[in-house]
C-alpha cells in the first residue's frame, strides 16, 4: 500500500538525497533535485498519483533524469570554474545519514560507505552523465539494468554496457585505497606535523608521490593546479598555516573518514580528505571554496 504523500516525503526525502548527491557531488544540488522532484509529485493530479503502483520509482525515475540532465548542463561551467573543483564534503551528521542498505553483507556495505568518500566521488567525475548515472544506480543503490534503462530511456542492455563502461574508466584511474585502520592515526600526525611547521615531519607523513589538490574557486586562495611530491605538499601545507595566523586545526570525520578542518576566528576555512595506504597519506583533497562550506559553520 503506498504511502500518505506526508510520510513518502520524509521516508524518502533522506535516499533520493542521498541519490542525487552521489550523482552530483554537490550537496546544495542534490537538494534541489530532490525538493524538485518532490514538487513534482506534488503538483500532479490527485487520481494520477493514485494510479502510480511505485511512487518512491517514479521520484528515482524523475531524480535519475533531473541529475542527468545536470551534470551535462555542469560540463560547461567546470571548464569556467577557476583551479581545482572538488565534490562539497559533509560533516559526519550528514553523511551518516546518507548511507544506503543494511550491514547484512560487509562487501556490499563496504562499497556503499566508499561511495561517499571524496576520493570515490572524485573519480566519478571522469565518467560521462550516463555511465555516471548506471554505475551508481546499480552497483551503490542495487538498481537493476530494467529499473535503470527506464530512467536512461535506454535499453538495458545499453545500460549494462554504460556500467561496465564505468568501472573500466575506474579500473584506469585505479579505484581509490580502502580506508585502514591507521587512517586516523596518520590524519593525527599529519595535524600535529602542520601544527608545529615542521617540514620534516610532513615529508615524513606523506607518500614521495603525494598529491595535494585545493578548491578555491576563485573565492579565496588556492593552488590552482594539483601540487605533486612530498616536498612540495609540505612546504604548501606549511605556508598556509604560515599566512594565516591563528588557523587552528581540528580531527574532523569527512564524508565518513577522518579529516581535518581547519577554522579561523571560529568558522570553517579549508576542509580536507585524506587517501592514506602504506601508513602515508598519497592524496589529499583541500576544499576552501565557502561555497562548499556551509554545512560546517563552525565545526
Amino acid at each position: 500500500m503506498p504511502l500518505p504523500d506526508t510520510d513518502l516525503f520524509v521516508h524518502e526525502r533522506r535516499r533520493l538525497t542521498g541519490l542525487a548527491y552521489r550523482l552530483t557531488g554537490s550537496w546544495t544540488d542534490a537538494e534541489d533535485v530532490t525538493q524538485d522532484a518532490f514538487a513534482r509529485w506534488f503538483a500532479l493530479d490527485t487520481d494520477v498519483r493514485s494510479a502510480i503502483r511505485s511512487p518512491e520509482a517514479w521520484l528515482t525515475t524523475v531524480v535519475g533524469r533531473l541529475c542527468l540532465d545536470l551534470l551535462r548542463s555542469v560540463r560547461a561551467r567546470r571548464e569556467r570554474y577557476v583551479g581545482e573543483w572538488l565534490p562539497e564534503p559533509l560533516p559526519h551528521e550528514v553523511a551518516s545519514a546518507l548511507v544506503v542498505g543494511d550491514a547484512s553483507d560487509p562487501a556490499e556495505q563496504a562499497v556503499r560507505d566508499e561511495s561517499l568518500s571524496i576520493a570515490f566521488l572524485t573519480m566519478l567525475e571522469s565518467m560521462t552523465p550516463a555511465e555516471r548515472v548506471a554505475f551508481v544506480l546499480h552497483d551503490v543503490f542495487a538498481f537493476s539494468f530494467t529499473e535503470i534503462a527506464g530512467i536512461l530511456e535506454r535499453s538495458p542492455a545499453a545500460a549494462r554496457q554504460l556500467a561496465s563502461s564505468a568501472r573500466r574508466r575506474l579500473r584506469a584511474d585505479g579505484p581509490p585505497v580502502a580506508a585502514t585502520a591507521d587512517h586516523t592515526d596518520v590524519v593525527r600526525r599529519l595535524r600535529l606535523a602542520w601544527e608545529s611547521g615542521d617540514i620534516g615531519e610532513l615529508v615524513g607523513i606523506l607518500d614521495p608521490d603525494v598529491t595535494l589538490v585545493a578548491d578555491g574557486g576563485g573565492l579565496v586562495g588556492a593552488a590552482l593546479r594539483p601540487i605533486h611530491g612530498a616536498e612540495a605538499v609540505a612546504r604548501y601545507v606549511a605556508a598556509v598555516s604560515a599566512q594565516a595566523p591563528g588557523l587552528e586545526l581540528r580531527e574532523q570525520s569527512v564524508n565518513g573518514l577522518p579529516g581535518l578542518v581547519a577554522e579561523r576566528a571560529g568558522v570553517a576555512a579549508t576542509v580536507a580528505a585524506f587517501e592514506v595506504a602504506g601508513g602515508r597519506v598519497v592524496r589529499i583533497w583541500a576544499v576552501r571554496n565557502p561555497g562548499k562550506l556551509r554545512l560546517w559553520g563552525a565545526a
